[in-house]
């Protein structure tokens, strides 16, 4: 019969080309039912069928057979009389098999209005619940929703393992004014993998993607997204939710171990410990050596384990190497009812180029930017994600609140903020472009940190932020409405390159860098720092931290125990890498565990111990916390004596509570009959001295401290007392 005889019938064949071929790029325009004077057409594109049926939803009896228009696969019925909100279901055909299927093209937009206006202007603070794959049940039929924003692609389609990774069969539905892309496919359910197959404005075919906000992953090196909810969990931690506010400021006692998951321990076999076998075994050991605060290199889903995670290709997805996504909310939650804090690296700042990550996502420049000069990373071989689209802003800031709302971290450790403040950061003279003002400062990038940390703050109550940033950029710790970029705290860096070097010196020359140890104080209350020995300070050749002590064995020890008495007695909150509390040998190295054996020896169990002791007097000596981030907090008695050696200051709590006095001193000599002022008479006792034997010191210990009024160091009152070589002690009055 003629087209004009049936005019009903689809007369553009052009277009029919384009879909059978996979490149059209308005599929619901053409697939789907379609109201007609005469009734409803159904138009179906199935290319591994031989007949399809339209028919009745309940019963199944036969509504039309659809004939074949087209050789792959195109097909076109019409249901005469039948009214479109019938509905009706589709019957497959072919070599003798049948089956039941719905059609995906029956059903309308799954979005709502508030959703595409929010995403469109790239202010949807949840917009992972809205992008992604979400399994639901759609008019009473079950399956998935699958989004994705690609604006400048001419045609996207979701494939997986449930069409044979076949672009033609799932196209998905365009909304232009938001470049987004939407499909509800019926039956995909959890577990299903899934990637997005996408032409580029000109019709090429691009590699396929990952889904930028899929919330599970394969376990690299595999690189599917695989269909998972939004994930859910029964918390128990309401206890810590409510007190964290408090444990979680700048007067609270603050102690982070800093842990890569991968190699902290492994299986016997050599194998991943699991999120549950990490619960098991990490969050007992934190507890036991009293730190207050986990904080794990980066979890994001990452395609090579040798970055640590540090380039990461799935934002919203714990990596699937540990577990699923439930099982590291139970992580988190089970640290919580432990009294454990849970801190996340999180990486804005940059992104790897792999193939089916967000590079030239949908053709385009779409994540990043176009420039180089702009948007390429030399010193990683990364890209840098254009802050300045409110759409990729929108897609990270959400990134953040992410982990705050679904697993209920405490704080996010931002890393590499310096390269996101500076348009020239590691670049030469022409190899940047300056701002709209001449400036080298990435505004876009500071009006994003900004509103992050804005949104942290206002959305997670008792949440906070931490950045990474080694420049004198000011007020990184200060609040947006004073200016500020709005963290709650920095990574002291200076600090930590400074004394690093200090102690990695030979005592006998140490008396020519004597300010090393001491200005970091003249900025120590400019910023609310963390003093970090981070994994930074343990890999690239560096050695571990007892390595680049010098002396014989038992001097890099006690270098080592004085270094950390130093560190957890100065103003700031405390970070440690793993393997530092039991002073590791070798290097950091991602690929096997720690050397646990080492505990067998009597001076890397005595390290050990003296952290533990360390961050329980850290934690129960308000004078070593309360004041952290305020000069009230320290006083200087004599940090005069570069050829002793010796650093002796006070440490202060609120409201005239006992004072603590801690003296260090870093020549290999006892100092006899060694004299100090001292702000109180009467008593004084050690509460803490690293060279004490059962830390594998020397026994220089101190017992039966009074002080007398004689004068000095400009206090009334001093006492006398033995320091120890390469120690540290701390006294308080009794």
């Amino acid at each position: 019969m003629s087209a004009a005889a049936e005019p009903w019938r689809l007369s553009d064949t052009h277009a029919v080309a384009a879909l059978v071929a996979g490149r059209h790029g308005d599929p619901f325009a053409l697939l789907g039912p379609h109201a007609v004077a005469e009734g409803l057409v159904i138009r179906v594109l199935r290319p591994d069928v031989e007949k399809v049926f339209a028919i009745e939803p309940g019963e199944g009896d036969v509504l039309a057979e659809l004939d074949r228009r087209h050789a792959r696969g195109f097909f076109e019925g019409l249901l005469a009389d039948t009214p479109a909100s019938q509905g009706y279901r589709l019957r497959c055909e072919q070599k003798g098999a049948v089956w039941e299927e719905e059609d995906c093209y029956r059903f309308p937009s799954t979005f709502g209005e508030l959703d595409l206006h929010l995403l469109g202007e790239g202010r949807h603070h949840q917009l992972y619940k809205v992008l992604g794959a979400h399994p639901l049940v759609y008019e009473g039929v079950a399956g998935t929703r699958f989004a994705v924003w690609a604006p400048n692609a001419s045609r996207v389609s979701v494939v997986g393992n449930f069409n044979q990774w076949d672009g033609r069969r799932h196209p998905m539905r365009r909304h232009p004014a938001q470049g987004l892309w939407e499909l509800f496919v019926p039956t995909v359910a959890p577990g299903a993998l899934y990637k997005f197959e996408l032409l580029g404005s000109q019709g090429e075919m691009l590699p396929l993607k990952a889904d930028p906000c899929a919330f599970r992953s394969e376990v690299p090196p595999a690189t599917a997204s695989i269909v998972a909810g939004l994930p859910e969990r029964q918390w128990r931690d309401e206890a810590w939710m409510e007190q964290r506010h408090g444990l979680q400021d700048c007067k609270a006692p603050i102690s982070v171990y800093e842990v890569h998951l991968a190699s902290w321990r492994r299986q016997s076999d050599g194998n991943y410990l699991s999120y549950d076998e990490l619960a098991d075994s990490l969050l007992p050991y934190v507890k036991d050596l009293g730190f207050t605060h986990i904080e794990c290199l980066p979890i994001s889903e990452h395609p090579f384990s040798g970055s640590w995670g540090y380039q990461p290709i799935g934002l919203y997805a714990p990596t699937s190497r540990f577990g699923t996504p439930e099982d590291f909310a139970a992580f988190v939650d089970r640290a919580h009812r432990e009294g454990i804090g849970v801190i996340l690296d999180w990486v804005p700042a940059h992104f790897p180029a792999d193939a089916h990550g967000l590079a030239t996502f949908d053709g385009t420049a779409l994540y990043e930017h176009a420039d180089p000069r702009l948007g390429f990373h030399r010193d990683w071989n990364t890209l840098i994600y254009n802050f300045g689209r409110q759409e990729v802003a929108n897609f990270l800031l959400a990134n953040a609140l992410y982990w705050l709302d679904r697993f209920h971290i405490d704080a996010l450790r931002v890393d590499a903020v310096a390269s996101m403040l500076y348009l020239d950061y590691s670049r030469g003279p022409d190899e940047w472009l300056p701002n709209v003002h001449g400036g080298r400062e990435n505004l876009e990038a500071i009006a994003f940190l900004q509103e992050t940390n804005s949104a942290l703050f206002a959305e997670h109550p008792g949440a906070t932020s931490i950045a990474e940033e080694s420049t004198a950029y000011p007020g990184v710790s200060r609040p947006v409405y004073a200016g500020g970029l709005g963290f709650g705290f920095k990574w002291n860096m200076g600090w930590m390159h400074d004394t690093l070097d200090y102690v990695g010196r030979d005592p006998l020359y140490r008396h020519h860098h004597h300010d090393r140890m001491t200005f970091g104080l003249h900025y120590a209350f400019s910023e609310n720092f963390v003093l970090p020995l981070s994994h930074d300070e343990v890999v690239h050749g560096k050695g571990s931290l007892l390595g680049r002590m010098p002396g014989d064995t038992w001097q890099r020890f006690a270098n080592l125990r004085a270094y950390f008495t130093f560190m957890w007695t100065h103003p700031g909150k405390k970070l440690l890498f793993m393997g530092g509390e039991f002073a590791q040998i070798r290097e950091w190295d991602h690929d096997s565990e720690l050397d646990w054996h080492l505990l067998e020896q009597p001076l890397h169990r005595g390290m050990q111990d003296l952290i533990r002791d360390l961050n329980h007097l850290y934690r129960q000596e308000p004078a070593l916390h309360e004041l952290d981030c305020e000069p009230e907090g320290f006083e200087w008695i004599d940090a005069s004596a570069p050829d002793l050696g010796t650093f002796i200051f006070l440490r202060k709590a609120r409201d005239g509570r006992r004072p603590l006095i801690v003296a260090c001193n870093f020549t290999p000599l006892v100092h006899e009959n060694f004299r100090l002022g001292v702000p109180r008479n009467g008593g004084w006792e050690e509460l803490l001295n690293s060279d004490d034997s059962r830390y594998g010191g020397s026994g220089v210990v101190n017992r039966g401290l009074r002080a007398e009024e004689q004068p000095w160091h400009g206090r009334p009152e001093s006492l006398v007392l033995r320091l120890p070589p390469l120690g540290g002690l701390v006294l308080a009055p009794t």
